[in-house]
């Protein structure tokens, strides 16, 4: 199965980005080649752009709170491991501090940075970072693998705090949903939702269909399309009816 993430608001939005632009910077990070290493200030760019809310960090501290007073109600329960329990309220206070120690904006460090501002302004202008525009970042891709990576660590460094606080809310998100089988007739489904919208959805989809889901939701009605995902068909209705399933993610 395939799955498919669709946020249903800005906030979640947010950090299933940042969540994908961590992924990719340490993912390209871990690279010995200089190529992938300028993919992964390419991702350090997007994150501080993306990280730039005002609100986010406090936004992220309200939802940790939130999902820490939720879980001590479970305290009293006879199903809930206190030991399990204790541990998942000491990763949340963890990151709820290093959020509340995190003075500034976010990011402004690199953005003080006069080297990165120079690349990330080059970076605007297609091929805008060959070696005759900008010799010192030809120089530093030429420097030592571990020395550049050092240095892209204590870079991406900065946003840990978003990091880690991010981690634990989708995790908890991800694991509040139950898998519900549904069918879409001709490749389209529609389901009413009562006057509530969970804050994501997860579409699961059998990897040999070749078709993806599109999703429109609102508090009144949430509709799925599949469409061709590939050839000349490529954007329009899959005319076939799609066995799928879909889980609504909500923390209680």
């Amino acid at each position: 199965m395939i799955s498919y993430e669709f946020p249903l608001n800005e906030r979640v939005r947010t950090l299933l980005r940042l969540e994908d632009l961590h992924d990719k910077a340490e993912y390209f990070m871990a690279s010995e080649d200089p190529r992938p290493h300028h993919a992964a200030i390419m991702a350090l760019f997007e994150i501080l752009d993306v990280a730039s809310r005002a609100d986010l960090k406090s936004e992220l501290m309200q939802e940790l709170e939130r999902q820490r007073q939720h879980l001590e109600s479970l305290r009293k329960s006879p199903a809930v491991s206190t030991e399990a329990l204790d541990r998942v309220l000491g990763e949340i206070d963890q990151a709820n501090g290093s959020l509340y120690q995190a003075s500034g904006k976010t990011g402004q460090e690199l953005r003080e940075n006069d080297w990165l501002m120079a690349i990330r302004q080059r970076t605007a202008i297609p091929g805008g970072v060959c070696e005759f525009d900008l010799p010192s970042y030809h120089y530093w891709l030429h420097l030592d693998p571990a020395t550049r990576r050092e240095e892209l660590q204590k870079w991406l460094g900065h946003f840990s705090p978003l990091r880690e606080g991010l981690r634990i809310v989708l995790r908890f998100l991800r694991d509040s949903g139950k898998r519900t089988s549904c069918h879409a007739s001709c490749g389209v489904f529609q389901q009413m939702m009562g006057g509530k919208l969970a804050p994501m959805l997860r579409v699961l989809v059998p990897e040999d269909l070749p078709c993806v889901p599109e999703v429109s939701a609102n508090k009144y009605a949430l509709n799925v399309r599949f469409t061709h995902a590939q050839g000349s068909e490529r954007g329009k209705t899959f005319d076939q009816d799609v066995n799928f399933e879909l889980v609504f993610c909500n923390v209680a």
